[in-house]
């Protein structure tokens, strides 16, 4: 059947462009390694094919880092990256104490309007409340 041809076919040419000579599988791999050309992919917005000058390339996703794959980068590159960036690494940490100063204080409001919302209801939790504070003295 034609059917049958076209989707055995299609499965022999993604099986042979997946083991093609060159293409890099992960990440490690691209380490010490010097690009020639990046190519941007219409298929998928923003992905690119990245080829490199000894003849292997790889397939990138596209550049639209989520917020905590930044910060994850930021943190885990920051001994290769600080030395040329040192301004913005001082901003950085600047605003990363600034989020979780905010953060703590956020949490602090939550529990304490916790507390005061639900004193009138839940009388014994003013004395828990008192029996814990007398626990961390």
């Amino acid at each position: 059947m034609a059917t049958d041809d076209k989707w055995k076919a299609n499965m022999e040419k993604v099986a042979f462009m997946k083991a093609f000579p060159g293409l890099l599988g992960d990440w490690e791999s691209l380490t010490g390694k010097t690009v020639e050309s990046v190519i941007l992919l219409k298929g998928k917005q923003g992905a690119a094919a990245i080829v490199f000058t000894d003849g292997t390339f790889t397939v990138a996703p596209p550049m639209g880092a989520e917020p905590y794959e930044l910060g994850e980068t930021l943190h885990a590159a920051r001994a290769l990256l600080e030395g040329k960036h040192q301004k913005a690494y001082v901003e950085y940490d600047r605003l990363v104490k600034k989020d979780r100063d905010a953060l703590k204080a956020a949490r602090l409001e939550k529990i304490i309007g916790a507390i005061e919302n639900n004193l009138a209801q839940i009388p014994e939790l003013k004395d828990r409340l008192k029996a814990l504070v007398k626990e961390w003295k």
